[in-house]
């Protein structure tokens, strides 16, 4: 059995076909154990840490960091056994079919661009590069062949020195893909760089070096309103591209209706300074987003059918026995919605716990893809950016979302007199084709009551 273990990049859930390489943790040469993290990746979904399969020493990393590899593909080698000894060295035979990648600036049959097929390719020993020149067949022993007359050689002149010229490039730029990518990343067109690699090939100097150049220019005011080298490009890959096809999948596939309300929450922020003062909440960060949240879960006992789902394969509405409540989060790699696994069995203390926690773990960008999978209903709380309320698009497979805006002092009647009172708008967006409107507005309407008295609604709900 081999001791070199080539690790894939696996599934990392939810039939994910292909990941990033953010960063990588360890290098050729170190010592890693069994589970330690060794990679972080980004999937459509988040970015997670990859163990360890095998403990041993790292004898290659396949890919740098900024390559999206498909699921499957090998991304490390392990040497398992590394006090064995040295490594066994393979025979000829089998570095004869070995094909490397040649060095930055060389040129690779089937490089992009490049004028030679790969089918063309001769095999080379590791190390030696492509030979250069025709091939020659050294001949058999034993056998010999006439000299043809050689010629005097007429004197020639000595031709005055030249310097070389610029390589000409025709058809496609030579470059490699790692220097394509780089050239990308940095906003440079290939096709305005002459290459000096073999037959006028781009590398990555040449990028870097057209880059600076753009760089040392001064600004000049734009001749006319459009100007393409203002504009900057954001590749729309990881989160952000899962997120896009999900809102216009949803967008296009239930019909949705909106709703709101405003509330006076008053009574709901003078809770909240309770159970702040409270011993068995004193280590957490309560937020009004916790009696939202319990709002909504007290709301889906009444009101069952807007914890539902339309199953088109079957013609069905499926409607959930358990709260998985999502809670919208906004990360540097875009939106994510992680859910509370069946939030509506938890006390109000273990409700703030994994709110605390969730959100927590969503700002340091390492929320796992099983926490953001099979979502029943979301809360989206733009009030924290200071936004009065919106219309929320339904992550896929859910029924309703509501939106919870921010927290004013507002005038307001209050017992038959004007006075300042907290108030807030809910925004409750919902798929008409198994929530009509009366079913929810009621489920509106029990928020809104729960948020105008907390304390009066537990006891009368629970």
């Amino acid at each position: 059995m081999s001791r070199i273990k080539e690790f894939n990049l696996p599934d990392l859930g939810e039939g994910l076909t292909e990941g990033e390489i953010l960063t990588w943790l360890v290098k050729v040469g170190d010592t890693i154990e069994l589970n330690q993290p060794i990679v972080e990746v980004e999937t459509a979904k988040a970015a997670v840490e990859i163990p360890a399969k095998w403990a041993g020493v790292v004898t290659r990393i396949f890919h740098e960091a900024g390559v999206t590899v498909e699921v499957g593909k090998p991304i490390i080698a392990i040497d398992t056994d590394p006090g064995a000894g040295d490594l066994p060295v393979p025979s000829a035979e089998s570095l004869a079919a070995v094909q490397v990648a040649p060095a930055e600036g060389a040129v690779e049959p089937g490089m992009l661009g490049s004028p030679a097929p790969m089918a063309n390719r001769t095999p080379v020993l590791v190390g030696y590069g492509v030979r250069e020149g025709s091939a020659r067949r050294r001949p058999r022993v034993g056998t010999t062949s006439a000299p043809a007359p050689a010629a005097a050689p007429a004197p020639v002149a000595p031709a005055p020195a030249v310097p070389p010229a610029a390589p000409v490039r025709s058809g496609p730029v030579l470059a490699k893909p790692p220097v394509r990518k780089l050239a990308r990343d940095l906003g440079v067109d290939l096709a305005t760089i002459v290459g000096s690699g073999p037959l006028g090939s781009v590398t990555r100097e040449d990028v870097q070096r057209k880059a600076a150049e753009g760089a040392e220019k001064p600004a000049v005011a734009p001749a006319a309103a459009f100007d393409g080298a203002r504009e900057r490009r954001v590749p729309v890959k990881g989160v952000r591209k899962l997120t896009a096809e999900n809102m216009v999948a949803s967008a296009f596939t239930a019909p949705h209706v909106t709703e709101f309300l405003t509330v006076d929450v008053t009574r709901s922020m003078k809770a909240l300074e309770k159970l702040r003062g409270r011993r068995d909440f004193a280590d957490l960060r309560i937020s009004p987003l916790l009696l939202v949240a319990k709002a909504v879960l007290l709301a889906v006992r009444r009101h069952p059918m807007v914890n539902s789902s339309w199953s088109a394969t079957t013609n069905e509405i499926v409607v959930k026995e358990y709260v998985n409540l999502g809670i919208a989060a906004a990360t540097e790699r875009g939106l994510i919605v992680p859910n509370i696994k069946d939030a509506g069995r938890l006390s109000l203390r273990e409700l703030a716990e994994a709110l605390d926690e969730l959100v927590r773990t969503a700002k340091s960008g390492k929320t796992p893809p099983a926490d953001m999978a099979h979502g029943t209903l979301s809360i989206t709380n733009v009030g924290v950016f200071g936004v009065d309320t919106g219309t929320p698009i339904l992550p896929p497979g859910e029924s309703a979302i509501l939106a919870f805006g921010a927290i004013r002092p507002t005038p307001w009647v209050h017992k038959g007199k004007i006075k300042v009172r907290q108030v807030t708008t809910l925004g409750l967006s919902f798929d008409h084709r198994i929530i009509d409107g009366e079913l929810g507005s009621k489920f509106l309407r029990d928020i809104g009551e729960f948020l105008t008295d907390p304390e009066a609604a537990i006891l009368a709900w629970t």
